[in-house]
């Protein structure tokens, strides 16, 4: 892990993050609770981090970006699709009063409550399923992020945010996409705010999105 140079919570500053709640959990979440053992050292490194199945962790700092733009206050019951190993989820569980996280590999979403829990987080569950679908179940959300790229938002995440709500996706072919937020219109469509960040996001896999096949698994 990083000795010297610049924290997680300074790069997400550098790279325009100003959410001081969200740096704050930046701060407070250690990073190295959330990724494989053998590659601990590099929890403090502005990176990404593979965690099997041909999956990585999103860097930090685009985390940081992703999380502010969700411009959460507390009170919000979110939905996550694609936890990983947790580490998103556990910052989203300091910024709001409820996260959902859908996770369809159930090795890596059994590692993410372990993560959790070890940390003594309790307001937020992980789901194996397919992340496309949402979790009807615990519909509405005030919050969603989506952690993996398609050329639009599955409709059944539109339809789950409450009016008024946002949803932060990368938006564009997987690898070539770009991370967009959205606000749910009067109208109950998505409006976009703004482009935060080209990036290289891995396929979103589902009902609603690519299909699942045997190159991507099941």
């Amino acid at each position: 892990m990083r000795s010297h140079g610049p924290s997680l919570a300074d790069l997400a500053r550098e790279t325009g993050v100003r959410d001081e709640r969200v740096l704050e959990a930046i701060r407070e979440v250690p990073r190295a609770a959330f990724v494989p053992q053998d590659l601990v050292d590099l929890a403090d490194e502005d990176v990404p981090v593979p965690i099997g199945h041909a999956q990585v962790t999103t860097q930090p700092t685009l985390v940081a970006s992703m999380v502010e733009a969700l411009c959460l206050q507390g009170s919000e019951v979110v939905l996550e699709v694609g936890s990983g190993y947790g580490y998103q989820t556990a910052l989203l569980a300091r910024l709001s009063h409820y996260v959902w996280g859908v996770e369809r590999w159930p090795d890596l979403a059994a590692t993410a409550e372990q993560n959790l829990r070890a940390l003594g987080i309790t307001n937020a569950t992980i789901v194996v399923g397919d992340g496309t679908e949402g979790l009807a179940a615990h519909a509405p959300f005030d919050a969603v992020v989506v952690c993996a790229a398609f050329p639009r938002v599955p409709a059944s995440l539109v339809d789950q945010l409450i009016v008024g709500g946002r949803l932060v996706q990368p938006i564009g072919p997987a690898g070539a996409d770009e991370v967009t937020s959205f606000v749910k219109a009067q109208s109950g469509r998505l409006e976009e705010v703004e482009v935060l960040t080209p990036a290289r996001f891995v396929p979103l896999l589902g009902a609603h999105g690519y299909p699942i096949d045997e190159t991507h698994g099941p």
